[in-house]
């Protein structure tokens, strides 16, 4: 299911985004994006290995170094 809301005491509750299967199948799909990134442009993710841009840094890493497993994990 996409969207669970529901009706609490205090009005409508929190609403669950994303079931667990779609968030996984959003990160590995990110470190897939960012692998691929890194196999073309280095220097992009590269100079942003620190801060916020640094995760993309980090997915494209493990990526590279998981790939058996993300490719696994992705079907």
């Amino acid at each position: 299911m996409f969207f669970r809301c529901g009706w609490g005491f205090s009005g409508l509750t929190m609403c669950t985004v994303f079931g667990f299967q779609s968030l996984l199948t959003v990160i590995l799909l990110l470190m897939c994006t960012c692998a691929y990134i890194l196999s073309l442009a280095p220097g992009l993710l590269d100079r942003n290995k620190t801060g916020l841009l640094g995760i993309f840094w980090k997915c494209a890493r493990i990526g590279e170094r998981k790939s058996p497993s993300v490719a696994v994990c992705c079907t």
